[in-house]
């Protein structure tokens, strides 16, 4: 009776939580004298853009990797418009219409908050060298998008796109659209323990990754930070 009853309550609360459209506090009448518990459940399609910027427009993919990156790992709170308003204000509007941004009109708007950019062509074995979250152009069945190169781990890489959120690819599948080069924002308030850098898990995984270690500072001045980036 009591197995019928634990199955029983499990379903129910699995349907609650698959009613949810977005994080909010479940009620249970589970404790003695039918006292509530308070908990704090998160939707499906929240967890998948946990800590992204989501793309609202088609050609802002690289505005909001841009925002994605300054608001985790440099603490900055943008949205993806103000990424866009940003970077039309040195772009070719109309370009930008059929195109999208650029990587150029991505480090021009970089430079105004003060930070450096560099793009790095890199052979995919290289791809775990890399300690800072990144951005990269993928070729998605002939069409050009910019994700969050978030990690790499044990012949997987970990990016966040800004249009299906976090995705775990295999890197020969991630390598076949990858144009070799990655792009990075450098500069001071760069946190070393963003979120970025610890990517969920898809929900199917027995568990995360718990090897991540703060990176040091000489391993992120090989990828091009300044002594004085860190103060």
């Amino acid at each position: 009776m009591f197995g019928s009853r634990s199955r029983f309550f499990t379903c129910c609360l699995c349907l609650a939580l698959c009613s949810l459209a977005g994080a909010a506090e479940l009620r249970l009448a589970v404790l003695p004298n039918g006292g509530l518990a308070h908990i704090q459940v998160e939707s499906i399609r929240e967890r998948r853009f946990s800590n992204l910027v989501e793309q609202q427009t088609d050609f802002s993919c690289g505005a909001a990797a841009m925002a994605t990156i300054l608001n985790q790992a440099y603490g900055l709170a943008l949205r993806e418009e103000d990424v866009i308003r940003g970077m039309l204000a040195s772009a070719d509007a109309d370009l930008v219409r059929t195109q999208g941004f650029s990587m150029l009109d991505m480090k021009n708007y970089a430079a105004t908050l003060g930070l450096r950019a560099r793009g790095y062509r890199i052979d995919a074995q290289q791809l775990d060298s890399i300690k800072i979250p990144a951005i990269v152009l993928l070729d998605v069945r002939g069409y050009k998008h910019f994700v969050v190169l978030q990690r790499t781990y044990r012949g997987y890489v970990y990016i966040g796109d800004p249009v299906l959120g976090h995705k775990k690819m295999g890197l020969s599948e991630f390598s076949k659209g990858w144009n070799g080069i990655v792009f990075a924002l450098i500069g001071p308030g760069y946190d070393r323990e963003n979120a970025l850098l610890t990517p969920p898990e898809p929900l199917t995984a027995k568990r995360r990754i718990d090897h991540f270690s703060p990176v040091r500072d000489a391993e992120l001045m090989e990828f091009g930070f300044i002594q004085s980036d860190f103060f």
